[in-house]
């Protein structure tokens, strides 16, 4: 049966296969299947120019497109990729790390390894030695996970 659709559409069942992977590219987004589309293209292409060649079977034809396939995704891989320039706000959305080096004054004091800091509107969460309430802290780390500060005394 495979043999059977595969001689009756000719070179043409690569542009089919194409435009569908084009079409199901507009249907769900997400540039994965441009780039199978695009391979199924260009194989249809040259299909177009040596259907009759005796090697053109189609076990070469799906070996083709598998390879066009892992090439184009690459080629789409870096011409669509992310930026990576350096910016003049590195820690724009990294609001821990940017209170790093900070002096506060202790809102709650530190027991049991954990009390309050308040910075400009908001209390932070810290974590270091047993301090009293009032004394001056410096910010020296931030947590990742979660909005809590590492403090140790000026």
């Amino acid at each position: 049966m495979f043999d059977r659709i595969i001689s009756e559409l000719g070179p043409w069942n690569w542009m089919v296969l194409g435009f569908i992977l084009l079409v199901m590219e507009v249907v769900a987004p997400g540039i994965f299947m441009l780039w199978i589309g695009i391979a199924a293209l260009l194989i249809g292409a040259v299909s177009l120019l040596i259907w009759d060649a005796g090697f053109w079977t189609w076990q070469v034809q799906v070996l083709a497109f598998l390879a066009m396939s892992l090439v184009s995704t690459y080629v789409g891989k870096r011409l669509a990729g992310g930026r990576h320039d350096p910016t003049d706000q590195p820690l724009l959305n990294r609001r821990g790390e940017q209170m790093i080096g900070r002096k506060a004054t202790l809102a709650e004091p530190i027991k049991d390894g954990r009390g309050r800091i308040k910075l400009g509107d908001t209390l932070w969460r810290v974590s270091g030695p047993d301090l009293p309430a009032g004394t001056q802290v410096r910010v020296t780390g931030a947590a990742d996970t979660d909005l809590e500060l590492t403090v140790e005394a000026v």
